[in-house]
């Protein structure tokens, strides 16, 4: 069998196993996140950090142990393919983001809220492990959540539907996974328990987010890296901007208002159904 045909085999053999990826990604984040609820935060971030890491570990070794070339191929260039990146749609996504905050604040001084928000807050908004440790965190997480996600779980989802439902699902199960650290004392999750209607939005607020980052995903060819430069601009906005979290309900209908848009604007993206049952295959996978 030559080298073509061993990758197509490997294509053709190959499943994704959504349903096993969620589960076992679910299980090692949360086994680390719940003990943090009980112990101290100093402690407690260690856990954090420990749980945060196993969407990304659980996806690579998902990858490893595939049994697929071409999967393993396609993981490398999502991570490495620089090539992969429309630079030009990232800062895009980064400028339409920023532009999503200011008419969040904006629209929030309808409701009371101050021009003030047009600042920078001193601190990040969760506590424990100081200004450079909390910068660390934002970025860590930036990375290891898309390694984790893109890596094998989006198109575990996709490879089954067209990427409007995928984006959907993805939303609703990425926000749930967030959960335990609404209990975890220092979290920005854990600031939002003053108002069950700012847990709620947090929730929410995941599902649309899911939309504009897939845009994200699937305009730069499926590139991690592009995913990762866009998430990291999101988190440092979130933190760093000095919006109220009544603003940030707001801010939510915004983001709703700006994937309708895209989702429009891209509808050709969304509901294109080609690559069901062989993403590897019609994604501009890298031909050797």
């Amino acid at each position: 069998m030559n080298k073509k045909e061993k990758n197509k085999s490997n294509t053709d053999g190959y499943r994704y196993r959504p349903v096993l990826f969620f589960a076992l990604a679910y299980l090692f984040t949360w086994i680390f996140w719940i003990p943090a609820i009980f112990v101290p935060e100093s402690i407690g971030a260690v856990l954090m950090l420990t749980g945060l890491i196993a969407p990304a570990v659980v996806s690579t070794l998902f990858v490893l142990l595939s049994g697929s070339d071409l999967l393993k191929q396609d993981l490398k260039n999502k991570i490495v393919g620089f090539y992969k990146v429309n630079w030009l749609n990232v800062l895009f996504a980064i400028l339409v983001f920023g532009i999503i905050v200011v008419c969040s604040i904006l629209l929030s001084l309808a409701f009371g809220q101050s021009l003030d928000q047009f600042s920078f807050t001193e601190d990040f908004s969760f506590t424990g492990v100081g200004i450079f440790g909390a910068l660390i965190t934002v970025t860590l997480a930036s990375i290891l959540e898309e390694v984790g996600w893109k890596g094998y779980c989006e198109d575990s989802i996709g490879n089954y539907m067209n990427w409007f439902w995928e984006s959907m699902i993805f939303g609703a199960i990425w926000s749930f996974w967030h959960l335990p650290l609404i209990f975890i004392k220092g979290t920005y999750q854990a600031g939002l328990m003053v108002n069950p209607l700012f847990v709620v939005n947090f929730f929410v607020s995941a599902i649309p987010m899911g939309f504009i980052i897939t845009w994200v995903y699937l305009v730069s060819d499926r590139s991690i890296l592009a995913c990762m430069v866009f998430h990291m601009a999101v988190n440092f906005l979130q933190e760093r901007v000095a919006m109220t979290p009544e603003t940030k309900c707001v801010e939510t209908i915004v983001v709703i208002i700006a994937t309708v848009i895209i989702v429009a604007a891209k509808k050709d993206m969304f509901f294109e159904t080609e690559h069901v049952g062989r993403i590897l295959t019609t994604l501009n996978v890298k031909k050797e």
